[in-house]
């Protein structure tokens, strides 16, 4: 494995913007702008928060935002269950979708205990 030198090489941003990229294209004929626009939001807050943590360049900061990540992956769930219900989302779009978001919680949740345990 190389060194990590931009939030960019980051597996989990990497996940985290090819999900957001994936639910903007789920949700683009949605005409509830008010969850549309919510899943966005908790979605897009999944990349941005880990790159601005890893920016702050101190080890603390990045995993408080990171957890802050968690939190939005734990938020766009929520609102994948809620999609499902009012009929948004396919059966296989949202097991897709939620399958993703509960692996990214995964990674977030790996790479909070290696920041800890490590750093």
């Amino acid at each position: 494995m190389g060194k990590i030198e931009s939030f960019e090489d980051l597996a989990v941003w990497k996940e985290g913007m090819r999900l957001s990229v994936r639910i903007y294209s789920l949700l683009k004929n949605c005409r509830d702008y008010g969850l549309k626009d919510q899943m966005q939001r908790s979605v897009v807050s999944i990349p941005s928060n880990i790159s601005e943590g890893f920016e702050r360049q101190t080890n603390k900061e990045f995993i408080q935002y990171l957890y802050i990540a968690k939190g939005s992956c734990g938020e766009l769930r929520t609102q994948l269950y809620i999609a499902k219900e009012l009929g948004y989302l396919s059966d296989i779009d949202f097991k897709e979708i939620l399958d993703r978001a509960k692996q990214l919680t995964l990674m977030l949740a790996g790479l909070i205990k290696t920041r800890q345990t490590r750093f």
